[in-house]
Parts: structure tokens; C-alpha cells; sequence
């Protein structure tokens, strides 16, 4: 018989192929990172219960939302779902150049994180929304902790905002005070809200907030790739962190790479995950203004979005 190698090339590419196609997750439990903000836990539970709907295993693990990345491409945990380029790019890019941890995916979601004050804010500063006019207003911000000098609540310590380095590099009359939680946060808002009080604070978009509190971030001068690192970049010919937060920031995930050959189902599924800023603000909401538990906020989510997520399985 005549040699064909083209034939035993074809045979060894279909049975490869049909090896893919047919490749089971593993048994093993996917682990699945949780933080201290309502839309990333909310939406944790939401693929999580996706994955075991396609019968994956899954494990939520309680990870610090800044060493996560270390912990993903070193095989600990296996994703990471909000990978927001204001607070965590950094941390996603060190760990890209490493190895080990890859971007799946880019949400439609666009997202700012930086100072924000509700509207009822600027009766006390009119000049508002302009850093310097919020500076020159500094004493309408004072509290007996800070003095002479107006309070910026800072969100928790390790959602490293760099907030103290922007007001040393701008030479802002504030003191910042961080918070301990989003929760926290909200409940500023909220008792300010019952007198009117001025308040200036760490937010971000998307969340629930923006519709409960109308408001405006604080418009720093515009971020520029390497403001945080170099100070030619920014205003200041000698200072770093010397503008504001990118104002329309990505949100990514991010995967194991090993993930791919260990759950391929459910790794196809997560290379198709996809929320708007809507969508991410509706479940950061059943959370904190309707009061559900995370896993029953993302079962509720489910259950009214099939026609969003079904096709993510297919």
C-alpha cells in the first residue's frame, strides 16, 4: 500500500480534536475569590452558580482584592471577575509579567473610581466639580478629627487609592480618613444626607449609589498613563500621583492559566461573560438597598436574566 502521511496527519488532527470536544471538567473545585464590595461578591455567586449549573464544583474563597492576582497565577484561586483598571491594573499587570494569570475577557462595563460628593454638596461649594474650588472649600469639610482641614473619606486601606499621595502632591488642605468597608461608606452618605451635610468620599461606578444619591466625581487634572510612576507625567514636573483616576476604566477578567485544560467547559463559558454597568449596579443594589444575601441575590439575578447568561453555555 502506498504511503499517505497526509492521511495519518488528518486521522491524528480528529482525534485531538475529538478529544477537546469531548474533554470533562475536572472534579476539583473552582475557586472563586471573594472581596469586600457587594457587586463582586453578587456577581461571584452569579458565575459560580453558572459553573454549577454546567456541574462544576465551586469553592468561594475570601481573598485580598490586591494579592488575588499572585494567588491566581500560582494556581490558589482560579479567576477573578472585577479587575478594575483605577484600583487593581497595577497589581494585574505584575502579575501578567510574571506568567501564570492572563486576561479572559473585557466587561461592556466602564468604570471611574475616585472622590465624589452628592449634588446637595455643592451648595457649600459652588465651585464644584474643579479640584482647586473643592480645595479653597476645605473648611466646609472639616470635622473634629481633622481640624482646620476638610475630611476626604478614603475607602478600605486595601483598595490602595493612593489618595494621601494625591493630596501631598497637589498640596490639598485634607486629611484623608479611610473607611473599613463599601457599607461604611454608604452609611456616610446616608446620615449626611439627613442634615444636608457636605461630604466628599472614595466611589465608583458602576454601583447601586449613583441612582439612591445623585452626585459628581471630582474632576482632578486627567489621568495619563504613568502619572503614578513618573513625574514628568501630569502637571507637576516633580511630583507622582499628581492627577486623577482614569475616568473611563476597564473591567476585566482574569484567569488561571491552567484553567483552560481544567475546566474547558467552563472556561468557554467565562471567555463569554459580559455585564453593563446596569447590570453590575442591579446587583450591587439587591445587596445593599433590597438587603438579600449574596447567594440569594445572584439566584434572584438568575432567575429574572436567563436570556442574558443562558447563551453564555451554549
Amino acid at each position: 500500500m502506498q504511503n499517505r502521511p497526509w492521511l495519518l496527519i488528518s486521522a491524528a488532527v480528529l482525534s485531538l480534536t475529538a478529544g477537546t470536544a469531548f474533554a470533562e471538567d475536572s472534579r476539583d473545585p473552582i475557586v472563586i475569590p471573594v472581596h469586600n464590595w457587594s457587586s463582586q461578591i453578587v456577581m461571584s455567586n452569579v458565575v459560580g452558580q453558572i459553573f454549577q449549573s454546567l456541574g462544576d464544583s465551586v469553592e468561594y474563597v475570601s481573598t485580598d482584592s490586591q494579592a488575588v492576582y499572585e494567588a491566581i497565577r500560582l494556581g490558589d484561586a482560579t479567576l477573578e471577575l472585577e479587575v478594575w483598571e483605577g484600583a487593581f491594573g497595577n497589581s494585574f499587570r505584575a502579575a501578567m509579567e510574571k506568567g501564570g494569570i492572563h486576561d479572559v475577557a473585557t466587561h461592556a462595563a466602564i468604570t471611574r473610581e475616585d472622590w465624589w460628593y452628592p449634588m446637595w454638596t455643592k451648595d457649600a461649594c459652588p465651585g464644584l466639580p474643579d479640584w482647586k474650588a473643592l480645595n479653597a472649600c476645605a473648611a466646609a469639610f472639616a470635622t473634629p478629627e481633622t481640624g482646620d482641614k476638610g475630611r476626604f473619606l478614603g475607602g478600605p486601606v486595601d483598595w490602595l487609592k493612593h489618595d494621601q499621595e494625591k493630596v501631598d502632591a497637589l498640596g490639598m488642605n485634607f486629611v484623608v480618613v479611610n473607611a473599613g468597608s463599601a457599607a461604611a461608606l454608604w452609611a456616610e452618605i446616608a446620615a449626611a444626607e439627613k442634615s444636608k451635610t457636605p461630604i466628599v468620599l472614595f466611589n465608583w461606578t458602576p454601583n447601586f449609589a449613583e441612582a439612591v444619591w445623585p452626585g459628581e466625581f471630582v474632576e482632578f487634572p486627567a489621568w495619563e498613563d504613568g502619572c503614578d510612576k513618573d513625574p514628568a507625567k501630569g502637571p507637576l514636573p516633580d511630583k507622582v500621583y499628581d492627577c486623577g483616576n482614569p475616568a473611563n476604566g476597564y473591567l476585566k477578567i482574569a484567569a488561571w492559566d491552567e484553567m483552560k485544560v481544567k475546566w474547558p467547559k467552563a472556561y468557554a463559558t467565562l471567555q463569554k461573560v459580559n455585564f453593563t454597568n446596569a447590570q453590575i449596579a442591579e446587583m450591587a443594589k439587591l445587596v445593599d438597598v433590597d438587603g438579600m444575601e449574596p447567594e440569594d441575590a445572584a439566584a434572584e439575578w438568575l432567575g429574572a436574566n436567563e436570556a442574558v447568561w443562558k447563551p453564555w453555555t451554549e
